[in-house]
């Protein structure tokens, strides 16, 4: 993707073994204004009152989003074994993680300003919007920039769906390689 064409909508699936009733659709599109920003824009169509939606907050770093209704981006290099997870709550609630392999090395990101996090609530829809900083990335690197985007979807019974680009053979694994599936550069 180059900081001049169009963004277009992706559709995140379920994963096979958490499908929920409660959303009919859940898309995300990507925007790549500069090499310094990414904007994504997730939304979710369906009906509302049956999921568990955290209200809204002061922005904050946490830790466990992932237990609950949230919306994450895994991006990593091409071919490399490095990667960084982003997870964006409705909240406004956010974490960001450094890892050196397939889930191993995971540390607390520390580079780059806060994402930007946007919520909004209305008739059947859930949308999310947010800013991520990468100014921080090398302009080698970024030309090799893959992503992988998800969501954990809470429902009122406390039951969890796994939503992503693309889901590799096995259980809901957004960490997998196989996951980032779109070119940033």
């Amino acid at each position: 993707m180059s900081h001049d064409s169009p963004s277009e909508r992706l559709a995140l699936v379920p994963h096979p073994d958490t499908p929920c009733a409660a959303v009919r659709t859940l898309t995300l599109t990507i925007e790549r204004p500069t090499a310094a920003l990414l904007t994504l824009h997730y939304r979710l169509d369906g009906t509302l009152e049956a999921l568990r939606i955290p209200e809204p907050r002061s922005p904050v770093r946490a830790d466990g989003l992932w237990q609950h209704t949230c919306f994450e981006a895994f991006i990593g290099q091409s071919g490399g074994k490095g990667y960084w997870e982003f997870n964006f709550s409705p909240s406004s609630a956010w974490a960001a993680y450094q890892f050196s392999d397939y889930r191993e090395g995971m540390a607390p990101l520390m580079k780059g300003a806060p994402p930007v996090i946007s919520a909004r609530v209305d008739s059947g829809a859930l949308a999310l919007s947010v800013a991520v900083d990468l100014s921080w990335i090398s302009r080698t690197t970024a030309a090799e920039l893959v992503l992988g985007a998800a969501a954990v979807i809470e429902t009122q019974e406390r039951a969890l769906s796994y939503w992503a680009l693309e889901h590799p053979t096995g259980k809901p694994d957004f960490h997998q390689a196989e996951s980032r599936v779109v070119p940033l550069a």
